[in-house]
């Protein structure tokens, strides 16, 4: 088996752009939450690829938090990261800001974390590259995402020994 490269958050990060138009927007002008998400989805699974530099696939939304709404024509800047490397899984982290294209203000509008896992040509798990953060943020949201990881397998165990297998 040849030995994974580690990489640095920076090595996959991407970050994308849309123009909220009024098809993803409800009757109040505001982009739909769902709308919103398959952005996330999409920029993070790019973020994954990128890192596997294969197939990676999302298993889990562990945390979306809407700030502040986002209106028909408003600029959505998302950036992503890998946050965090397992063995077969990694966190990727979604910032969202709402950007008015006419003043340029940029406002932080949602945040995302989602687990992907990286599969092989058989569409099994398989190890990806190990994470080395190198900036001062990166270590932050290492360390964060570290103790998200820490706190679902808690949160598992003692679903568990209460008689369910995941959390609902």
């Amino acid at each position: 088996m040849i030995p994974l490269k580690t990489k640095t958050p920076r090595e996959s990060q991407v970050e994308t752009r849309y123009i909220v138009m009024p098809q993803h927007a409800n009757d109040y002008g505001i982009a739909f939450g769902g709308t919103i998400m398959a952005w996330i989805d999409m920029v993070a699974a790019m973020v994954a690829q990128k890192h596997c530099a294969g197939e990676a696939v999302t298993v889990r939304t562990d945390q979306i938090s809407f700030l502040a709404p986002v209106r028909i024509g408003d600029h959505v800047v998302l950036r992503a990261s890998v946050n965090y490397v397992g063995n077969t899984s990694l966190e990727v982290g979604v910032k969202v800001m709402r950007e008015n294209p006419y003043t340029g203000e940029c406002i932080h509008a949602t945040t995302a974390y989602l687990t992907f896992v990286g599969l092989d040509r058989d569409k099994h798990p398989t190890p990806v590259p190990r994470l080395k953060p190198e900036s001062a943020e990166e270590i932050r949201r290492h360390d964060n995402a570290r103790l998200r990881v820490e706190s679902r397998k808690e949160l598992v165990a003692k679903l568990r020994t209460r008689g369910q297998s995941r959390p609902s």
